[in-house]
């Protein structure tokens, strides 16, 4: 089987122009075939502040109302994602910005209002992915850049966490590739210490996760990311790297296994 590389950049990346043309150009360099998932979290939260819409998050997972839905369609499916396409152009890496509902290429159902309401919040299950479309996509050279929208088959778009995303394409097509997953972050990797840069784990176990959890030591917003590593693991991916956007074109990071 081929390899791919499923690599996910985070927000706070994205907002910043400098470090995105700094990523994208590495990204285009990139060997074998790969996907690029991105988020916009806290280009939507700005954005959000600017236009009164009130910003609530919960475990590091945004709660999406309506107007929410609207404003983090237009920035995520919208102005980044075409942004990051214009730039790989640039970087002669032929790229097609797609969100899950182009194609039916990630359905998702909405998420239960128990134990808590998140809205318009979709959740995905690999199995559902349109692999076959994605696969031809990667056949005719082409590098598929997600953002972290999808929608639920009834007409409704949805919101996705992008590192969930990331996850569940990598998953659905470990049945057809041997799949890396790459978290690519502000950060050197994950942190021992949230408050001392260089505390970062070279390796992380799953009993690892568990214990750091426990003790407090992993802040909310790693947690969600964690979890979906492993359960990529779990699944069929090879392996899963959590580094700074900076280092994607070598092996320093965390390692999860």
């Amino acid at each position: 089987m081929k390899e791919l590389t499923v690599i996910k950049i985070g927000g706070n990346i994205v907002e910043k122009p400098a470090e995105l043309e700094n990523f994208l150009e590495k990204f285009s360099k990139y060997p074998h075939p790969k996907i690029l998932v991105h988020g916009g979290g806290a280009y939507a939260t700005e954005l959000s502040h600017k236009l009164g819409i009130k910003v609530n998050v919960t475990d590091g997972r945004r709660i999406t109302d309506s107007e929410t839905l609207k404003l983090v369609a237009m920035v995520y499916a919208g102005l980044i994602n075409k942004t990051i396409v214009a730039l790989l152009q640039k970087y002669g890496c032929n790229a097609i910005g797609l969100s899950g509902a182009d194609g039916d290429l990630i359905p998702a159902v909405k998420r239960s209002t128990h134990p808590l309401n998140y809205g318009f919040v979709g959740d995905i299950n690999p199995e559902n992915i349109n692999t076959p479309l994605i696969s031809s996509l990667l056949a005719r050279g082409l590098v598929p850049v997600f953002c972290a929208i999808t929608h639920d088959r009834n007409g409704s778009l949805l919101n996705t966490n992008a590192d969930t995303t990331a996850s569940s394409l990598a998953v659905s097509l470990s049945k057809d590739y041997y799949t890396e997953l790459v978290y690519c972050f502000e950060k050197d990797g994950v942190l021992s210490d949230p408050e001392n840069p260089d505390s970062v784990l070279p390796l992380i176990t799953k009993a690892i996760f568990e214990r750091l959890k426990n003790e407090g030591a992993i802040s909310k917003g790693m947690i969600p990311k964690l979890d979906n590593a492993f359960c990529a693991l779990e699944k069929g991916v090879r392996r899963v790297f959590i580094k700074n956007a900076k280092n994607l074109d070598n092996e320093t990071g965390t390692l999860l296994k």
